[in-house]
């Protein structure tokens, strides 16, 4: 029994590390609820969790076991509670142009227009319980701010359906969020009451319009638009070209307000309180100088992450940063896994919707990379860092170098995942924008925000925008480089799964048994050599049909179709464009051939194939396939038995489809399978009923059962 010698002894060791697990159970339970394909009942999750926390606290000897289900118990359950106070979607949202009527209650700037968020709103005179989201025309240039009441003619739509099965679903960010509607003006807005903001959420909103106007009507461009972002929060004015400048330099968090801005702010904070503190004698000697100071760079905090929208990333750092001050207040060590785990049981019972979010999953994972690096590099860093002047410009450099290494490698996979592509210069790039952004970008602009009540802003915005316009050249000349980015094969979700519970291992335990993690996370990142992709992808309007041979891919596309599902299913299957279908008659490209009306997909010679139909005209391939896919109603293709039909009826009411060819036939999971039957989820569209003919003749037939 020497090997459970060694467990308890390693347990013993690693005690104190136990509790930190817990927020990862809960973490999983929550992404059990949203796995589900059926709604549970709204009692099981808190039936569980409650004598499972009791257990726990009256049973110490069962607390290892009793803790991890409760945690999962109550993560669930959290999911549940956020899902029961949530609205329900809309589902009669008419099909033609209507009438919006409503209080706005925000104006975001776009890189081409505005779009206002209307709520209450009301169409055509129907008050609706969720918000709609208009864009407004690029001619509609009147002065409109949160809280007046504007009438417009719009077309309005529900929320867009996941791009393929298992993609990232807009429909369950729109349930929670609260939106139920988005579409675009048709006609120029009508402003039919001029609203004072009233509310403090409002106000905040007013606040956050009225500082970005006065930052973009002195910095002009991407530049200002990069500006407004770092003090407001909002992003969607800056040019598509730069934003995906940022994303592929891999300076993307510079515009996700989070850990590095709010850090900034409390650190500029913190040096003004105590150089204020520093002006008086007495407050020199007699007070705690340094616990006020932390305090003001609290209260500095706070307010920063309400003026730029309280989401994910921010709050995570806001917890942590209380935290952080309640550390020094008590004389204690103030960043710990601790503090980490504690901000994420906060969140995830406040929003566990945000925990298949991307920002929650890279905002984690960095940071528990850079507690726990730090942690194990402690000791070395100290023997570099010494008095001479070198080596603590070295130091900094290396810590700066580390900082970038450890958050974008932990951060990485995540972003894979939902974005498809890995950034090479990242650390060059980090090394070089983030002290721009620490020492002089954000610093000039909260100096604009206190001269802004005395319009003095301009004395501070216009460093302010030389500096941001440097991060800009940064951002665009090392997403310039060659090979800056690569397309990655998209990691299934077990294997994500796999790769953050090694992360996990890797960052919570501290004896060298934590190295088992980065066997777990290789084995995770290795998932896709296990993952088979579909062979062919249906858009759920059926303007987009693609096939996939080998890494080549082609696309038919119809009048209408998507290009954000267009991009979705390119950066799914790891291809950087779609080729046209070959001709008709053409040689066999890759065991697709096509004639004047269909193509016969046949990848795998001893497997049943797949029709293409571009036409009605009956098919000559029936007997060799096992699945028809038409962008139109095919069901009289192939004489009976007919194949497995994906046809527009088909994604007309299952929503979007993947198509594998098996050698025992077609295996077709459409979005709705995938997704089952959830409250985000729309039902099932109802079919049309033919009218009912009132002729006299009809009556007289009907009555006699004719």
């Amino acid at each position: 029994m020497r090997w459970l010698a060694a467990w308890d002894s390693w347990l013993d060791t690693e005690r104190e590390r136990l509790a930190v697990w817990l927020p990862v159970f809960m973490g999983a339970g929550v992404l059990t609820y949203y796995a589900l394909r059926f709604e549970p009942a709204g009692w099981e999750g808190a039936v569980v969790a409650v004598p499972a926390i009791v257990l726990a606290v009256a049973l110490p000897g069962l607390r290892w076991l009793m803790a991890p289900v409760a945690a999962l118990a109550l993560g669930f359950a959290s999911a549940q509670f956020a899902t029961a106070r949530a609205q329900p979607i809309l589902t009669d949202l008419p099909t033609h142009a209507s009438v919006v009527t409503g209080t706005i209650r925000a104006v975001e700037a776009l890189p081409e227009g505005r779009r206002v968020v209307v709520e209450p709103a009301a169409v055509d005179d129907v008050a609706l319980p969720r918000a709609v989201r208009l864009r407004l025309r690029n001619t509609d240039v009147q002065d409109l701010a949160a809280g007046d009441t504007i009438r417009v003619r719009a077309l309005v739509r529900p929320p867009a359906m996941p791009s393929y099965p298992g993609a990232r679903d807009p429909q369950r960010d729109a349930y929670y969020s609260g939106l139920g509607a988005s579409g675009y003006a048709l006609g120029a807005a009508e402003r039919i009451g001029r609203g004072v903001p009233s509310g403090p959420m409002r106000f905040v909103q007013w606040l956050r319009e009225t500082i970005a106007a006065r930052v973009t009507a002195v910095i002009p461009g991407a530049a200002g638009a990069v500006s407004v972002t770092l003090l407001t929060g909002a992003s969607m004015a800056i040019p598509e070209a730069d934003h995906a400048a940022f994303r592929d330099s891999g300076l993307a968090h510079l515009l996700a307000v989070a850990g590095l801005h709010i850090g900034i702010v409390m650190g500029f904070a913190l040096a003004v309180a105590r150089f204020g503190f520093a002006l008086s004698e007495r407050a020199s000697l007699f007070w705690p100088t340094k616990k006020l100071s932390a305090l003001c760079a609290l209260v500095a905090g706070g307010a920063y992450m309400v003026l730029t929208g309280m989401h994910v990333p921010i709050i995570r750092s806001f917890v942590m940063a209380c935290l952080f001050t309640v550390a020094v207040l008590a004389d204690r060590r103030p960043l710990s896994v601790r503090g980490l785990a504690l901000a994420g049981t906060v969140l995830m019972l406040a929003a566990p919707q945000d925990v298949p979010d991307v920002s929650f999953q890279m905002s984690f994972s960095a940071v528990l990379a850079l507690i726990a690096g730090y942690e194990a590099l402690r000791p070395w860093l100290r023997r570099m860092h010494g008095k001479s002047w070198w080596r603590r410009f070295v130091s900094h450099v290396v810590a700066l170098a580390l900082t970038s290494t450890l958050a974008g490698t932990a951060s990485a996979p995540f972003g894979a995942y939902h974005f498809g592509h890995v950034q090479v210069y990242f650390v060059l790039a980090n090394m070089v924008a983030v002290p721009l952004t620490a020492l002089w970008v954000m610093p000039a602009g909260l100096i604009a925000l206190f001269l802004m009540p005395l319009h003095l802003e301009a004395l501070a915005l216009v460093p302010m925008g030389w500096g941001a316009e440097a991060v800009v050249q940064v951002a665009r000349v090392s997403a310039a480089l060659p090979d800056a980015t690569f397309q990655v094969p998209h990691i299934p979700v077990w294997g994500l799964c796999v790769f953050s519970f090694g992360l996990a291992w890797l960052g919570l335990w501290r004896t060298r048994r934590r190295l088992a993690g980065v066997a777990i996370m290789v084995a995770g990142l290795a998932s896709p050599l296990a993952d088979r992709p579909p062979d062919l992808l249906v858009s759920n309007d059926g303007r987009l049909i693609a096939v996939r041979e080998g890494q080549k891919a082609f696309l038919q596309q119809t009048q209408g179709g998507s290009r954000f599902v267009r991009d979705a299913w390119a950066q799914y299957w790891a291809v950087g464009s779609f080729r046209a279908m070959p001709a008709a008659d053409a040689p066999d490209v890759d065991g697709m051939r096509c004639q004047q009306t269909e193509c016969l997909l046949r990848p795998y010679p001893d497997r049943p194939g797949a029709i293409l139909a571009l036409g009605t005209s009956h098919s000559a391939f029936c007997d060799q396939v096992s699945v028809i896919v038409a962008a139109e109603p095919a069901r009289g293709l192939c004489p009976r038995p007919w194949p497995r039909l994906v046809d527009r009826f088909t994604v007309w009411r299952d929503g979007s489809a993947a198509i594998w060819l098996d050698r025992d036939g077609a295996k077709v999971v459409t979005d709705r399978a995938e997704r089952g039957d959830r409250p985000w989820v729309p039902p099932p569209p109802k079919p049309r009923k033919a009218p009912v003919p009132t002729l006299p003749l009809a009556e007289i037939d009907r009555a006699a059962g004719r």
